[in-house]
């Protein structure tokens, strides 16, 4: 078994992630809680698969050095530039804000002032992590919510730069000092952040246009895995952290017309890098420390989060965050993130933290992050629902108004509906079930109506008895089959227009009994498609031919393949089929084209 220990503690985290994810996703708890949660059953406390504390160690740094490339290789100049004010003004509040009350709440405890202030800097930062993964998740990257804490995340990755850089100056005067010179090794790591930078600007870019040049993407990205470890292992030589070399080396990638190349190959590995990170810091949870000094770190962990938590309430206030958004705001950031960890052990080999107290403060960043996603089940659970009913009063789920057209949905696809039919001067009735959406959309003077148009008694109010058309624009699959069911049984007599997702739903809808189905990305695809026509040298005229040419096809193919659209046998050689007729018809529509411009140039 040990000569094969790497593939066998791949087999075990790989299992870990296959079954504690999809358990923990369908108990509605979370990607990210599975996985810490497959960390501690695998790990030393759990089901001791990996016992050796020397491997969780190189893999959780392994983890920690692949996720930092990503995200520095995220980090575009121009994009920082044009987010300075919320980085540093918001990002600059939440870090010196929680730093100081956390380090205030430490000396009045009577620690040591070195101690206090490297224990509140590592505690102030949140794990990005955790943060952009639930964001991710719930497509709240845009949201007011989504940029603050984007913006917040990018301080505290660039702001552990300088902190790392000056922790060996926090090592004069204590008991224990280093062989090496504090200035001296601060003028060292100084001197190597510049090398990077313009060996990157004047090295780096030249080496990779030679070897794209050559066409070989397993060189390419061998060679930008060779000036990650690189920089990485030269970090590692004036004793600076790994993860805060690659994390520099992303960011240089970032600025050169090669990063969106490295980030189409390193993508499909992201979600399980970060995944496997987290599965390695519930490996590292110490739950021997955790036994013998229980209340104490029940105490750290309850004051980190609750001192974050009225940080991040006052930003969100600050900031504008919407009432309904702030509470998740707040849970979102309330975590110790990984920098601790980087910060924590540079620290202890400096000598400034006891490595007792380092190992505590550990254990009480990990069990932190252990709090965010049950913080956010109580979010989803409990307070939005809360504020929807504040929003929302129980009458105003009785419309009066009655018009002959009622739309449900007022997303991206809805709006667009409703502005023609305003624009027109139709009467219609809106409904849309997200009370902070609704609460936006009032701004720009749209009138909306709450409620969730699954319930006939809503539509019923609204009007469905008279209304003559029934827009189904709801973003959510089963929503609208629900409705359009509900509606062709009772009113058959209203016409119901649906949006649908792709053609698998529009054939459900069509099951239904809805005769006039949408799908929501054809016609915008259609049109992207044409314009590539004509970038790729293709005429106007002849791109525009083309793109009715499919389109007349697509909507005829669409037709005969809902005939067998149950039997999947069918489907799948009449989909075939028809992929193939459409080459031949583009193909003898390429021979009438060039026998047609052959007889235009005879005299």
């Amino acid at each position: 078994m040990d000569d094969h220990s790497l593939l066998f503690n791949a087999l075990v985290y790989l299992s870990a992630a296959v079954i504690s994810v999809p358990i923990a996703k369908k108990l509605g708890l979370g990607s990210v809680l599975g996985y810490l949660a497959a960390g501690i059953f695998i790990g030393p406390w759990g089901l001791k698969f990996i016992n050796n504390a020397e491997d969780i160690l190189h893999f959780s740094e392994f983890g920690v050095v692949l996720f930092l490339f990503l995200i520095g290789l995220e980090l575009n100049p121009q994009r920082l530039w044009s987010m300075r004010k919320p980085i540093i003004g918001t990002g600059g509040a939440q870090v010196i804000l929680t730093t100081a009350a956390l380090f205030s709440l430490a000396l009045v405890l009577q620690m040591e002032w070195r101690v206090a202030l490297v224990a509140a800097i590592g505690l102030a930062l949140s794990s990005t992590a955790i943060a952009l993964q639930v964001l991710t998740e719930k497509n709240q990257l845009s949201t007011p919510v989504g940029n603050t804490s984007f913006s917040i995340l990018l301080f505290q990755d660039i702001v552990v730069i300088p902190v790392l850089a000056l922790l060996p100056l926090l090592a004069v005067g204590t008991s224990q000092q280093t062989d090496t010179d504090p200035w001296l090794a601060t003028i060292k790591v100084v001197a190597v952040i510049i090398a990077i930078v313009i060996g990157g600007r004047y090295l780096t870019l030249p080496i990779f246009r030679l070897i794209a040049s050559t066409r070989s993407r397993e060189i390419f990205t061998a060679f930008s895995l060779l000036l990650v470890i690189g920089i990485a292992l030269l970090m590692q030589a004036v004793d600076m952290s790994m993860a805060l070399g690659t994390f520099l080396a992303g960011v240089l990638l970032a600025e050169s017309e090669y990063r969106h190349q490295l980030e189409s190959d390193l993508e499909p590995f992201k979600g399980l890098l970060l995944g496997l990170f987290f599965i390695s810091v519930g490996m590292s949870i110490d739950f021997g420390l955790l036994i013998n000094n229980p209340w104490l770190i029940t105490g750290i962990v309850f004051g980190l989060v609750a001192v974050k938590m009225a940080v991040l309430f006052i930003l969100g206030l600050y900031t504008g965050i919407p009432g309904s958004q702030r509470y998740f705001f707040t849970f979102l950031l309330s975590q110790g993130g990984e920098f601790a960890f980087v910060i924590f052990s540079i620290a202890t080999s400096l000598t400034i933290l006891p490595t007792e107290i380092s190992g505590i403060l550990v254990v009480a960043v990990a069990l932190s992050m252990l709090t965010t996603p049950l913080f956010i089940i109580i979010n989803d659970k409990i307070i939005v629902p809360r504020f929807a009913a504040r929003i929302t009063k129980p009458d105003d789920d009785v419309i009066h108004e009655h018009n002959g057209v009622i739309i449900a949905g007022f997303g991206r696809f809805g709006q667009i509906i409703a502005r023609l039919l305003h624009a027109k001067k139709i009467p219609t009735t809106v409904i849309d079930h997200s009370p902070e959406h609704i609460e936006r959309v009032k701004r720009f003077g749209f009138k909306v109506f709450y409620g969730d148009a699954t319930r006939l008694e809503l539509l019923e109010s609204a009007g469905i008895s008279k209304a003559k058309l029934l827009i189904l624009a709801t973003d959510d699959w089963d929503a609208t089959l629900e409705i359009a069911a509900s509606v062709k049984k009772l009113y058959p007599n209203v016409k119901i227009l649906a949006r649908a997702w792709d053609m698998v739903h529009a054939y459900h809808l069509m099951d239904q009994g809805v005769t006039i189905v949408e799908r929501d990305t054809f016609e915008s695809a259609l049109q992207l498609g044409k314009r590539g026509l004509v970038e790729l040298g293709y005429s106007e005229s002849r791109a525009e031919h083309a793109a009715n040419t499919f389109k007349e096809h697509d909507i005829n193919a669409f037709h005969k393949l809902y005939e067998v659209h149950k039997d999947e046998e069918q489907l799948i050689t009449r989909t075939q089929e028809a992929r193939e007729d459409l080459e031949k018809l583009f193909e003898e529509d390429e021979i009438k084209i060039s026998k047609a411009e052959s007889a235009s140039k005879k005299p």
